[in-house]
């Protein structure tokens, strides 16, 4: 299947859509390819024709979340506002809408961390990708005069978004309230260093 075609890439983001929902609900290593096909609508050798299996399915997951948590973060950080209130939209952005989902999810853990048992490559360029975007506006923000940098801006991007993922450390899984309130807390302190 040519994975370029429209069509293709709406049917694999309804195929990956419909995974999610039975991985959170019963977790990744008791759901087969079956129960994500039933999910989804199809037969399982209609499954096979799209991916390979569910670990394709969850690298394709990892994947299409760093794809949109980039789109958003940089629609996010292209518009105007005080620190504090950019960098909180952007977090937001980079959690990406299926956060409070996975946040009550009883195998949220799980699926957290199914990027570093099947796709730590996918995690490491999607991370370099978002630690790329967010340094590009603290440095225009900087040269702009709106923001100070106290160090150089690819290390603080680095340890914003370190911090930003370890409120879903490992082990440790937030109620989605509470994360709202600590991404936002977060916002609020990186912001107020920043200011001038």
């Amino acid at each position: 299947m040519d994975q370029s075609d429209p069509r293709e890439q709406d049917k694999r983001r309804a195929i990956m859509q419909a995974a999610f929902g039975v991985f959170a609900q019963y977790g990744f290593k008791r759901v087969s390819m079956a129960d994500i096909a039933k999910q989804a609508g199809m037969s399982r050798p209609a499954l096979y024709q799209h991916f390979a299996g569910k670990e394709d399915i969850a690298r394709s997951m990892v994947a299409g979340y760093y794809d949109d948590a980039l789109a958003g973060m940089i629609a996010q950080l292209a518009q105007p506002g005080p620190p504090a209130e950019v960098l909180s939209r952007a977090f937001q952005a980079k959690a990406g809408d299926s956060i409070a989902f996975l946040l009550s999810s009883p195998h949220g853990m799980e699926l957290v961390e199914l990027g570093s048992t099947f796709a730590s490559d996918l995690v490491a360029e999607g991370s370099t990708r978002l630690e790329a975007a967010l340094s590009e506006w603290l440095l225009r923000e900087a040269e702009a005069g709106r923001i100070s940098l106290p160090g150089p801006a690819e290390d603080l991007a680095a340890t914003m978004l370190a911090a930003l993922d370890g409120l879903k450390a490992k082990g440790r899984l937030p109620r989605y309230a509470q994360y709202v309130v600590q991404r936002d807390l977060l916002a609020q302190a990186f912001g107020a260093a920043l200011s001038r």
